[in-house]
């Protein structure tokens, strides 16, 4: 039947209470009963062992006093279940299987190289701000990059320039009203050449002007210039020559 705390059953050994072995212990299955949880226990760290059929270590799991460490090709976390991987990890890649990955730390997640996603959204209620305040932001796609804000407003801010470029396409913009703030103001007379107007009021004498016509100098720039009965664009203007 077995001596003090050890019994022998059909199942195998049974041994009751606290166990200690001094020499390694070479067993099929340890289990704890139906009732009470299996606890492993030492004074330093525990260390589970996993080797092939040569002896060679395969897999390595060590709970320390400071850290838990896995040595092995893959490391996977499954769900309750069994079936879905939600974390795994081997040496080319981390994947996460996870319906949603939330990241609560303050400073946010930092990567430090790039980032390949087929969706980026924020919280409900809250916005989205992508935002690179040392260098600069870049978006690209095969196919194209949507950004859609469809129950609030969408904002670009810039330090120096931003680009809207289409090589083989168009730039269409679609709106209510479409304003263009702080364009420069161009005078046009009948020379050659139009002055820079300055933002000093007009005579008293003169009407003033409510009417201007958007102008576009062949690099690009936009003004605005008194609209006429024809078109005032001069593309000799002071703005265009210097911009």
């Amino acid at each position: 039947d077995g001596m003090g705390n050890l019994r022998v059953t059909k199942k195998g050994i049974r041994l009751e209470g606290i166990s200690e072995f001094l020499l390694p212990l070479y067993v099929k299955e340890i289990h704890s009963r139906k009732d009470s949880p299996l606890v492993l226990q030492s004074d330093r760290n525990v260390t589970l062992n996993a080797r092939n059929h040569m002896g060679q270590l395969t897999g390595q799991l060590t709970v320390g006093a400071d850290a838990v460490e896995a040595q092995c090709k893959r490391f996977e976390v499954r769900a309750s279940d069994g079936g879905k991987v939600l974390f795994s990890a081997d040496e080319d890649e981390i994947v996460i299987g996870a319906d949603r990955l939330k990241v609560t730390g303050t400073e946010g997640a930092v990567f430090g190289h790039s980032v390949e996603t087929p969706h980026i959204r924020a919280e409900p209620s809250q916005d989205l701000k992508l935002e690179s305040p040392t260098r600069s932001l870049v978006m690209e796609a095969p196919r194209g990059v949507q950004v859609s804000a469809a129950a609030g407003d969408l904002k670009a801010t810039c330090r120096k320039e931003l680009h809207l470029q289409s090589t083989e396409g168009e730039i269409f913009l679609n709106a209510d009203t479409i304003r263009l703030g702080n364009l420069p103001m161009g005078s046009f007379s009948s020379s050659s050449s139009s002055s820079f107007s300055s933002s000093s009021s007009p005579s008293s004498s003169a009407p003033r002007q409510t009417i201007y016509e958007l102008c576009a100098c062949p690099n690009g720039k936009l003004y605005l210039s008194p609209a006429g009965a024809g078109s005032t664009c001069q593309s000799s203007s002071n703005i265009c020559l210097w911009s």
